[in-house]
């Protein structure tokens, strides 16, 4: 019963955190410069969530071309660079990354 509890007050939170920003910044007029870098949030949260995906392997860091994760993120970022396709992107950067780790990783 308790951790029912635990994630029905936890949910509830997250909710009420949510939902404030989003009425507020309906409400309140926020200066263009803040607007500006509102919008480069996702791009900069993503960055530091894959970063360190890419370039730690076992734990250190590792820009050979032993690491399959780095080869299959470059090959995305090509891919999408090229494609504009999120879709593509995410499908070759994948397909690519499970090839490689079937090939030298058996």
């Amino acid at each position: 019963m308790n951790i029912l509890l635990v994630f029905i007050v936890g949910g509830l939170l997250t909710f009420a955190m949510r939902f404030s920003f989003i009425y507020l910044l309906g409400r309140i007029a926020l200066p263009d410069s803040v607007s500006r870098m509102l919008r480069l949030v996702p791009a900069a949260v993503l960055s530091a969530i894959v970063a360190p995906e890419l370039l730690l392997h076992s734990g250190s860091f590792d820009l050979s071309p032993g690491n399959t994760r780095l080869l299959a993120g470059l090959l995305a970022v090509l891919v999408a660079w090229w494609t504009k396709n999120t879709l593509v992107t995410i499908l070759v950067g994948f397909g690519f990354l499970l090839a490689a780790q079937l090939l030298f990783y058996p």
